[in-house]
């Protein structure tokens, strides 16, 4: 009689706790996903070696609401020009020395505002978010970067900025990459300019789980 109560009694309890699983899991929010292209250059630098140089490339951004944390990952092409007789750059003579880079973030703590982000000229986004962090990953050609640390030391700023609550507006729709530590060796101090994709559902939906921020 205990042990078929005992029974009873485990059977009830496995189905709260499945049921509470089932409803926790109902309550989490999904993970957002951004993506676009990365398209600039680097000014000529005697502190940049190879300046300057162009990038071109895309990115992804995996955000998770709940925990407010992103992960950020580029994939870039990079090449340089030739000189002219005089030793001048010569932008007739590109693609010199073309390689590529891989970069990550990972699990890195949103930061819902724009402070110490690189501004744009008008019209100037309203809204934004960043993240910043130390890099898990920075290649070059598939191999650790030859200006990098083992493991990396390089950290990277990534903004995410747009318009918000207006209409005919698109919420994120710029990206910018600074880079300090030993990848400004290459990649220049400077902001790295990029786009955002507009949504394929809705891109002026205001009611996303990246406007439900709690600050």
């Amino acid at each position: 009689m205990k042990s078929h109560s005992l029974n009873s009694a485990v059977k009830v309890l496995s189905v709260l706790l499945f049921v509470q699983s089932a409803f926790a899991l109902g309550q989490e929010r999904k993970p957002v996903h951004l993506s676009g292209l990365i398209n600039d250059y680097s000014p000529f630098s005697v502190n940049v070696k190879g300046s300057p140089w162009e990038m071109h490339g895309q990115w992804s951004m995996e955000i998770s609401p709940d925990r407010r944390t992103a992960d950020f990952a580029a994939d870039m092409t990079m090449s340089g020009f030739g000189k002219t007789a005089d030793g001048a750059v010569d932008p007739t003579q590109p693609l010199v020395n073309p390689h590529t880079h891989h970069i990550l973030l990972t699990n890195i703590k949103i930061s819902w505002d724009m402070i110490g982000c690189p501004t744009y000229a008008t019209p100037v986004p309203t809204s934004g978010f960043q993240i910043s962090g130390t890099v898990s990953l920075l290649t070059g050609n598939g191999n650790n970067a030859p200006f990098e640390t083992k493991p990396p030391s390089s950290m990277l700023q990534v903004c995410v900025t747009g318009v918000d609550n207006a209409p005919y507006s698109v919420a994120n729709a710029n990206i910018t990459l600074v880079f300090t530590g030993a990848a400004t060796t290459h990649f220049g101090p400077q902001p790295i300019h990029g786009v955002v994709r507009i949504a394929a559902a809705d891109p002026n939906d205001k009611d996303g789980d990246l406007d439900h921020r709690d600050r």
